[in-house]
């Protein structure tokens, strides 16, 4: 279980967006050397940061309400149960679509209630393995050389075989000839 004294050492989370109002009246517990502010409550923190993602040797995601560019400084707040842990070695990772339309994947743990039988990787693979996916959802380049009738389909199949195989995207590619 993650407390205000371990949270900070080699763990995952995702923190639910919440408005600027919520930390008022809350005690600023900690402010780190990057300055994000972080205001710990029984049930879970508070952060208050403009960078989100890899954080020292943390990988914490913020899911944020809208798609709110204005500002970068964003508060989030997890719970003590949302934080699980990370290191680079072991296959802790799958991941989550919300919409593929939207490109909206993630990377998510495998002790996180929606894990089903997902292929886990490292966070350092899943992290790849997304990255291609969005490429080849966003672009066309990738089957410059491809003789396929169908590019929507293909990019499906493609997609497809990304998220449950383990093969390269160089592999999937020459598979379909």
């Amino acid at each position: 279980m993650y407390h205000k004294n371990n949270f900070h050492k080699y763990t995952f989370c995702v923190f639910q967006e919440v408005s600027l109002e919520d930390i008022e009246g809350l005690t600023l517990h900690y402010t780190s050397k990057s300055g994000s502010s972080y205001y710990v409550t029984k049930e879970g923190v508070y952060r208050k940061s403009n960078h989100w993602g890899r954080v020292a040797n943390c990988r914490w995601r913020l899911k944020t309400l809208a798609n709110d560019q204005i500002s970068k400084t964003k508060v989030g707040y997890a719970k003590w149960a949302d934080f699980y842990r990370d290191n680079e070695s072991e296959t802790l990772y799958f991941i989550e679509i919300e919409s593929l339309e939207n490109q909206e994947i993630y990377l998510q743990h495998k002790d996180h209630p929606s894990y089903t039988s997902q292929i886990l990787r490292t966070g350092k693979e899943t992290a790849k393995r997304i990255k291609t996916i969005n490429e080849v959802l966003s672009s066309d380049q990738w089957a410059k050389y491809l003789d396929v009738d169908n590019l929507e389909l293909t990019r499906k199949r493609v997609v497809e075989q990304l998220l449950d195989t383990n093969l390269s995207f160089q592999e999937i590619r020459r598979n379909l000839y």
